[in-house]
């Protein structure tokens, strides 16, 4: 009988491995394939739905009716001189009956203070508040002179290193049930309060049962509620870069010209069109993006407000609000709206690119630990069973497995073992499909919605998918396992900041106002 050692020192063993591991990688592969190609048909579902619920509804009579609900917009800012007037200017432009816009400069070392107090008559005021949730200390609270911009609130606090500790701070001093949480780089469509609130309203009267046996005490069948109730909702997100903006008005859609502002209106599109409206299909959206969510304001302070240590803390509020509502045995659904609502400024150097998607990885995995109670847990529902399990295997293990399959691949190519047909005939496929699925999200998009206003843009954005694995997907390998890297080993993440580029100085042209 051969001895153990001698079994681990042949080839036998590791040919095993061998074996077993692309037994798994071909599990993982082809699941991972199956799951966009069926994201991408609920997609189509999803929008077609969508477009045939709102083609011919009128928001517009929200616009004059009385009962329609407040909504506080909140929007962080550190350090936005160099766009911080022009993009309130966009946020207190809504078309929506009750709003109140909250600014809050988190402690800004530049003059972003200096111009909103100049440019809004904005003057020190006392003002009553309760807080409900952790903030660093608010200083100072500022409201405008000029009844012109009598919903604008500015907070001055001391600076929480994060987004989430300002957010927290505007939601303790709003005054309405609902919010949205953008950021003020962002140019927003004017009637995005319309079509975010609009899913809230809609599911509040969709179902209602009735008890099956006359009550023994009155004698009448009771009208019981049931339904979901909707805790959030979002957009689509787009890159403003190269876009033409006048006075914080989008006036031109045009896709970004520089490298990496480009692949990412590519890969948002594709994240958004037929990710999030896949899951909106069956209720799964994973979460909503920072840039623009909107939230209810009640279930939100209840589940714990945005978390300030969280480096995805977007995701991590999403979490903690479904698991709060399914703690409660309450219904809950998060909606998305296909149309791009949100023209937000991207990174274009490879440092605040970099830190960027670090800082999204590292997130990922912070969150997949902390609720990591929730993964294949069958009381947290969908979030347990769907939400969760693709989160974990598709998004968080993905880098992994990419990375140690090129090792393989490197490994197989040095010692001979290599089946180079078989190896060129599976990475033609993959390189296809990604290509196809992307390319029918930019297609679907422009057909339904039109937002660039020529196709050749259209076929120049496509034309980037056939360039991303090569150019931009290993920077997101990179940049995702040194994520994974600074989680594992704690170290200590600098937030920084973007350097806007501003949406001045655009060109004179004689252009038509975008439909968005």
């Amino acid at each position: 009988m051969k001895s153990i050692s001698h079994f681990f020192s042949s080839g036998t063993f590791w040919d095993i491995i061998g074996v077993l591991y692309q037994n798994m990688v071909f599990v993982y592969g082809t699941s991972l394939l199956l799951a966009y190609g069926l994201l991408a048909i609920m997609s189509l579902i999803s929008i077609r739905r969508y477009m045939k619920k709102n083609g011919a509804a009128d928001i517009n009579v929200l616009v004059e009716s009385p009962l329609a609900p407040g909504i506080s917009v909140i929007a962080p800012a550190f350090n936005e001189s160099v766009t911080i007037v022009q993009n309130v200017r966009s946020l207190l432009t809504f078309n929506y009956p009750k709003f109140e816009v909250i600014i809050i400069n988190d402690g800004s070392t530049d003059d972003t203070l200096d111009k909103l107090i100049l440019e809004f008559e904005l003057e020190h005021v006392d003002y009553a508040f309760r807080a409900s949730l952790n903030c660093m200390p608010i200083q100072r609270v500022f409201k405008s002179t000029n009844a012109a911009y009598e919903k604008l609130m500015v907070i001055d606090k001391v600076n929480g290193k994060s987004k989430a500790d300002a957010s927290n701070a505007g939601i303790n001093l709003s005054s309405y049930p609902y919010f949205l949480c953008t950021d003020v780089d962002c140019i927003l469509n004017k009637d995005t309060l319309l079509k975010l609130i609009k899913p809230f309203m809609d599911e509040e009267t969709t179902k209602i049962k009735e008890i099956g046996h006359p009550c023994e005490e009155c004698g009448f069948q009771h009208i019981v509620e049931d339904y979901r109730r909707v805790i959030a909702s979002g957009a689509t997100l787009r890159m403003v870069n190269s876009c033409e903006v006048d006075g914080g008005l989008l006036i031109r859609v045009r896709p970004p010209k520089k490298f990496f502002p480009r692949f990412q209106e590519m890969e948002y599109i594709r994240a958004f069109v037929l990710g999030k409206m896949g899951w909106d299909l069956i209720n799964a959206v994973p979460n909503v993006s920072g840039g623009l969510g909107m939230f209810d304001k009640e279930i939100a302070v209840q589940a714990g407000g945005y978390d300030s240590k969280s480096f995805g803390e977007d995701m991590d509020l999403i979490t903690r609000m479904c698991g709060f509502m399914k703690a409660n045995k309450r219904k809950y659904a998060v909606r998305y709206v296909p149309e791009t609502l949100c023209w937000t400024e991207g990174p274009t150097t490879l440092k605040v690119f970099g830190r960027q998607r670090s800082r999204w990885a590292r997130g990922l995995a912070q969150i997949m630990s902390i609720h990591r109670k929730i993964l294949f847990n069958p009381r947290f529902g969908r979030l347990g069973l769907i939400v969760f399990p693709y989160n974990f295997f598709f998004e968080l293990l993905a880098p992994l497995i990419e990375f140690t399959g090129i090792l393989y691949y490197i490994y197989l190519i040095v010692s001979g073992q290599i089946m180079w047909v078989y190896a060129i005939i599976l990475i033609v496929f993959v390189y296809t499909y990604s290509v196809m699925i992307t390319t029918l999200a930019l297609l679907w998009d422009q057909i339904t919605f039109k937002y660039y206003k020529t196709w050749g843009e259209v076929i120049g954005l496509c034309l980037m998918a056939f360039l991303e694995p090569f150019l931009y997907h290993p920077l997101i390998l990179f940049f995702a396992l040194k994520g994974y890297f600074n989680f594992v080993t704690g170290r200590k993440h600098v937030w920084g900041n973007m350097q806007r580029q501003g949406f001045g100085a655009q060109p004179k042209k004689k252009t038509e106002p975008n439909p968005a």
